[in-house]
């Protein structure tokens, strides 16, 4: 934790490697389905194709998982994610695993260095990426990654939250 621009924040640097936090929760979508988020990163990943396995890093990324159980290959995530290039709301399967869906919240550097405030309604998410009613939130998770494309970021991420609409 620090200060930053007058906010206490969650700092993550990574180089060549990836950076994460994960919290278990148990969210009740169908009374709290909003999730609110603020983040700041300090750079993109320049010529990072997020589509593919090898460009398949964020400075900033917020999952919602939703767990499988026993099954951890049921296991299914929605990352909110800070693009290099998709267009604003745009959304793709994950290049490792079709269990999670990504969304593009930002992108480009139009707002990079800046406190962005975010909000999503998880529930309709879940509902038009999979087609399906969602169980229970399990975990929130945050991710600062550049393994794959061998760069360098630092991210900072405020309170998450969930709450009605």
């Amino acid at each position: 934790m620090e200060s930053t621009d007058g906010r206490t924040a969650l700092r993550a640097d990574s180089k060549a490697a990836a950076s994460g936090l994960i919290r278990k929760v148990n969210v009740n979508l169908n009374t709290t389905p909003i999730l609110h988020w603020s983040w700041k990163v300090d750079n993109l990943l320049a010529g990072a194709d997020e589509r593919s396995r090898a460009g398949d890093d964020y400075p900033a990324r917020v999952y919602v998982v939703f767990s499988g159980g026993a099954a951890f290959w049921r296991t299914i995530a929605i990352n909110y994610v800070w693009s290099n290039k998709q267009p604003i709301n745009s959304n793709w399967r994950n290049a490792f695993t079709g269990n999670a869906r990504m969304i593009a919240m930002q992108s480009g550097s139009g707002r990079v260095g800046e406190w962005v405030e975010e909000r999503r309604d998880v529930l309709a998410d879940y509902r038009r990426l999979f087609g399906a009613e969602p169980g229970n939130v399990d975990a929130v998770a945050i991710m600062t990654d550049t393994d794959n494309t061998s760069t360098a970021a630092t991210a900072w991420y405020g309170d998450i939250w969930f709450d009605a609409k």
